[in-house]
């Protein structure tokens, strides 16, 4: 009975709930609006009764959530309902800012604990640090509970007070800590510096397009430029950037090419979406040399502006093919604080194509959504006469291999024991290299290892996978009898040496241990400069533009 239920609530309530909103968007004729008003009636009814007469209590407002959720499914994943509660969560993905302790915190023995502090924030003020447990919050235990659930205690208005139980990760003593939450700022630019072999070329990395970003960017680049005169290149690295504010996208075109350039133009089914996006004021430099970084987690506003550098032929974008989201959201105001993220219409690049990969509104019969297939993509040039492609997403100009993540690699990281030989590390490390000097020994790997010794870091590789389901289909179909020695044979051929697969993936070990490490000492900002020694991309990025006639040439299609 419950199970009817749920779906029925799901199913009546989505509808209801889309032609609530549909009301005020597609009533232009007789016959819609009344069958909107028709539904809505339905509705009404429907709820009334299902309040009225259900066996057990309903809860008015989660039944409506649910129903809301069900029917934005049908849409693309873009168009999300915010209730009251989540809209901080919103600002905070508009903005950057939150107030809170300023950490990332994880689930650990069954409690939380703190897993990346925010320099200088409350909680490295109060002296807590990564691996520390936090047991009770304001008195309630964190024993059990869901992450989710937790980080909401941990976030309030700025200057009010938290009371923290934490297991000191040291030592294992426990007190309470009471800590005052602040404004926590999550800069947009987490890292700003020199790379090359005479520190000739700026980097920067950009991690989300929040208010300020282009602004943000504009000062680092000043700092860079002011440190060192001769700079003589810039790599913008948008890498794992999910996107966020156009007009900041806009803005940070506006840093390498002159004003009044469009940018980026939107066409929606209402022509009030129809807009042209143009730079504004000076650029900080519009004629030095400039590569763009991009990969498969770089969308929305990332691909306005790597696609506006390629468009122009302005800078050489360099990595793996995007994302490809070419939708544009804006934010409309419902009753009772809540808000509603709808897609209103399609962003174009200068040259005129939309590089929207997966086609929501033609989806299969199973429901899954297909991407727009090659033989309708069309094809674009730009200002210098390069062919480009609509339909998937920025294609760079030099390719680079994406590294699939190491099943042993995931296991040590989902297991946490790369996070908790760091704490080990550093009880006995009071001090490190700096960022960019710092790499762990051939006996720290060794130590690692030894330190693995009777803990379980086993998994199943791809191949294995593959022999389960291969197993599992002919005993189905009354095969597996007939092949069954074979199959243990080769079952046995593949279990894999847990050890064995550590000296095997030592490289990319001992870079996560590496990442892991620096991290304790040096924040976020060590890390990423400790990583860009052995960073394919940035190293591919400071070899072209030390090419300069590679570099011309590249712009030019040749």
């Amino acid at each position: 009975m419950k199970s009817v239920y749920q779906h029925t609530k799901k199913y009546l309530a989505g509808i209801a709930l889309g032609i609530t909103i549909m009301l005020f968007v597609n009533a232009k004729d007789t016959d819609s609006y009344f069958e909107i008003s028709k539904n809505l009636e339905v509705f009404t009814t429907l709820f009334k009764e299902l309040s009225t007469y259900y066996v057990d209590p309903i809860q008015p407002g989660k039944l409506v959530k649910t129903g809301i959720d069900a029917m934005l499914e049908e849409l693309d994943p873009y168009t999300n309902y915010i209730t009251e509660e989540d809209i901080e969560d919103y600002r905070f993905q508009t903005t950057g800012k939150y107030g809170g302790i300023g950490s990332t915190v994880r689930i650990k023995d069954d409690y939380l604990a703190i897993s990346e502090p925010y320099e200088n924030s409350p909680i490295t003020k109060a002296g807590m640090k990564a691996g520390d447990l936090i047991l009770e919050i304001d008195g309630r235990s964190t024993k059990g509970k869901e992450i989710e659930d937790l980080s909401k205690f941990l976030k309030g208005a700025p200057g009010t007070q938290i009371k923290l139980k934490v297991k000191d990760a040291f030592t294992g003593a426990e007190s309470v800590k009471t800590i005052t939450r602040e404004e926590i700022n999550v800069s947009s630019v987490p890292y700003a510096g020199m790379v090359g072999d005479q520190n000739e070329y700026a980097y920067v990395r950009l991690t989300q397009f929040t208010e300020r970003c282009g602004s943000i960017l504009r000062s680092a680049l000043d700092s860079l430029k002011k440190a060192n005169p001769n700079t003589k290149g810039v790599i913008l690295d948008l890498r794992y950037n999910p996107g966020g504010l156009l007009d900041e996208a806009v803005n940070i075109c506006g840093l390498f090419i002159n004003g009044n350039q469009l940018v980026v133009s939107t066409k929606g089914k209402s022509a009030e979406w129809d807009k042209d996006y143009k730079t504004l004021g000076s650029p900080w430099d519009e004629k030095i040399p400039l590569t763009v970084l991009t990969n498969r987690n770089s969308a929305s506003a990332s691909e306005i502006v790597a696609g506006t550098m390629q468009d122009l032929d302005r800078g050489v974008v360099i990595g793996q093919r995007s994302f490809g989201k070419g939708l544009v959201q804006t934010t409309r105001s419902l009753s009772f604080n809540a808000k509603l993220k709808v897609t209103t219409a399609k962003y174009y690049t200068p040259s005129g194509r939309c590089i929207q990969a997966l086609d929501y509104s033609h989806r299969n019969e199973d429901g899954s959504v297909g991407e727009i297939p090659d033989s309708i993509k069309t094809k674009f040039k730009t200002k210098n006469g390069r062919t480009v492609m609509d339909g998937g997403g920025i294609d760079p100009d030099i390719k680079t291999t994406s590294k699939e993540a190491l099943r042993i690699i995931s296991t040590l990281v989902t297991k946490s024991f790369s996070f908790d030989y760091a704490t080990e590390y550093v009880k006995t490390h009071p001090s490190i290299a700096p960022p960019k000097d710092f790499k762990i020994s051939e006996n720290d790997f060794n130590d690692f290892v030894k330190w693995l010794d009777g803990k379980d870091y086993s998994y199943k590789t791809k191949t294995e996978e593959s022999l389960v389901a291969f197993k599992e289909i002919a005993v189905k179909e009354n095969y597996f009898d007939g092949v069954k020695k074979d199959f243990e044979m080769l079952q046995k051929t593949l279990n894999h040496d847990k050890k064995q697969d550590l000296i095997k993936n030592k490289k990319e070990i001992m870079q996560l241990l590496q990442a892991e490490i620096v991290t304790r000492y040096y924040f976020q900002k060590g890390r990423l400069q400790n990583q860009l020694k052995e960073d394919d991309e940035v190293l591919e990025a400071i070899h072209i533009l030390a090419d300069q006639s590679k570099y011309e040439s590249l712009l030019r299609g040749k």
